[in-house]
């Protein structure tokens, strides 16, 4: 991905991550956060390669 790489904007994060949301997480700016449930059922179906689209 080409995130905050080319034309950078300060405190604009340095990547998007895909992680487990804990009760009283502050939001972050590009991260995508889900609950243990959720992961697992997600983590049964991606594989290396997988393409995780956002809408």
């Amino acid at each position: 991905m080409d995130w905050n790489l080319r034309v950078r904007k300060r405190y604009g994060g340095s990547a998007i991550f895909f992680h487990l949301a804990k009760p009283g997480y502050k939001p972050t700016e590009g991260c995508v956060a889900v609950s243990l449930p959720a992961m697992k059922r997600l983590l049964r179906f991606m594989r290396r390669g997988t393409v995780v689209k956002v809408v």
